[in-house]
């Protein structure tokens, strides 16, 4: 069923009012970030892609830069690590190449909490009732991403990242994510949010 007319509204409510707070705070960190990811890459240090959001319509994603190469964030890259910058490292470890996302809330394009959006071939291609999980917008932080907050350290120690990430991790997070968007609760956003920042 997903969420409901008044659980949409407040969910955005909560969105803008926090994201114009958020920026407000972090501005002159992630402009700081971003100047020194510049200077590390030898890049714009504003990384941009297409992800698929909500009703499986591509956005833009804004993240703070991590990597020499064209790639910063693609999980079959990460066996070389000697593509990640010092300073990038840094961002990864702590999430902090994440916050430029802020942006993407306050446009309206994400939600602090919910399923973590992906590159084209993975939710545009859902079946059935796992396309529930497309019905909301994707999140900074969630149950998945939670879990596999260590996903890069996961996937770099196999053998065929690709391969499991596409046969364990995914389904996985379908799972979880759908069990987030058919009991959701505004609570259960604000436990996620304070487990990210103090876990």
């Amino acid at each position: 069923m997903g969420l409901n007319r008044r659980q949409k509204l407040l969910k955005r409510l909560f969105d803008l009012i926090f994201s114009i707070i958020g920026l407000l705070i972090m501005l002159i960190p992630i402009s700081i970030f971003l100047l020194l990811a510049t200077i590390s890459t030898k890049k714009n240090g504003l990384y941009t892609q297409k992800r698929v959001g909500k009703n499986a319509k591509l956005f833009t994603i804004y993240k703070i830069r991590t990597m020499h190469g064209e790639n910063n964030d693609d999980f079959i890259t990460l066996k070389n690590d000697e593509k990640i910058t010092v300073f990038g490292a840094f961002l990864r470890k702590y999430k902090l190449d994440e916050l430029p996302q802020i942006f993407n809330v306050l446009i309206g394009n994400m939600s602090f909490v919910g399923p973590r959006p992906d590159v084209s071939g993975y939710a545009d291609q859902l079946k059935g009732s796992d396309r529930i999980i497309l019905s909301v917008n994707p999140g900074i932080t969630g149950p998945a991403t939670l879990k596999f907050r260590n996903e890069e350290e996961l996937l770099a120690k196999q053998e065929n990242p690709l391969e499991y990430n596409n046969t364990i991790i995914w389904k996985e997070k379908i799972r979880i994510n759908k069990e987030y968007v058919l009991h959701w609760t505004f609570t259960q956003d604000i436990k996620y949010i304070y487990q990210t920042i103090f876990n």
